[in-house]
């Protein structure tokens, strides 16, 4: 089917950061959340986001209008109904998804295809709470999301052909390539990234490194951009903490515990970045290891 517009439900990192590409990409988009403040705030960052790929030559001023234009924002669920692709990029917790999905349902459009942004939680199940679990997919974008080539498209067990054939289309027309997955906990990313991330933690709260030498040793050891805590912190160490209890709940195996270092930082509320503390303090002017 020809996709022309699109909800995201949720304006955080992620949801912004989607509506920012569809938008550019030519698509209508319609932005919703339940605080119009954090509306507001989702759109001057996506503002200022296009405009630093002006100054770097990635995007013209007549196209960062235009995506401008595009992007509009609504507090009310049943406004996305019209919409003929809603994603999903709620917190990742399946009870709040699952009302989301079940809060949408009523105001669909026939064809609308529905899709969740989650990092780990069964795309059956979410389906499952619907009443088109035939046009219904895991479309899981990498954050940033302007910047990350990659993503996961899962189909769940009902997911039909037609719908699977769209959203390749769609995420080529955004730019991005995508890479199929099984609907399995985590998929293909996560189930590879979040357990390395938690047997860094595990290193750390076994004396074995401290966060920076840690962090160094799998930048110049490993040749990665970021060390593991240090992204851990860019993800969100409950985001983190939520996957690895995905892992550990469906798969059954001890490999998947999370560390219990982690669930004190989330206990704490340190949940990284976003709150100014994890596994670094981040409020001075450097970052700063809190172990």
């Amino acid at each position: 089917m020809d996709i022309g517009k699109v909800g995201v439900i949720g304006a955080g990192q992620m949801g912004n950061g989607i509506a920012h590409v569809f938008a550019l990409s030519g698509y209508d988009v319609l932005l919703n959340d339940i605080s119009d403040k954090a509306l507001d705030t989702a759109i001057e960052r996506i503002d200022a986001n296009i405009e630093r790929q002006v100054a770097r030559g990635k995007v013209t001023e007549a196209d960062h209008a235009a995506a401008m234009k595009r992007i509009s924002k609504t507090m009310d669920l049943a406004e996305l109904g019209r919409s003929d692709l809603i994603i999903e990029a709620a917190t990742e917790n399946e009870a709040l998804k699952c009302d989301i999905f079940r809060g949408l349902v009523p105001h669909l459009s026939e064809h609308t295809i529905l899709a969740s942004n989650t990092s780990s939680i069964s795309i059956t199940r979410l389906a499952a709470v619907t009443d088109r679990p035939e046009r219904f997919m895991g479309v899981h974008f990498m954050n940033p999301v302007p910047l990350m080539q990659l993503v996961e498209l899962i189909r769940g067990i009902a997911t039909d052909e037609p719908t699977y054939t769209s959203l390749i289309n769609v995420v080529e027309k955004l730019g991005k390539t995508s890479a199929s997955a099984e609907d399995f906990p985590a998929f293909i990313v996560n189930r590879i990234l979040i357990p390395m991330i938690n047997e860094a933690i595990y290193t750390l709260y076994e004396g074995v490194g401290t966060v920076r030498s840690i962090d160094t040793s799998l930048k110049l050891g490993a040749n990665h951009p970021m060390g593991p805590l240090e992204l851990a912190d860019f993800i969100g160490l409950d985001t983190c903490l939520a996957i690895m209890n995905v892992l550990h709940e469906g798969l059954a195996d001890t490999k998947y515990r999370p560390c219990p270092l982690l669930v004190k930082y989330v206990e704490a509320g340190w949940l990284g970045r976003k709150t100014k503390r994890g596994f670094y303090d981040y409020r001075g002017e450097t970052p700063v290891p809190t172990r």
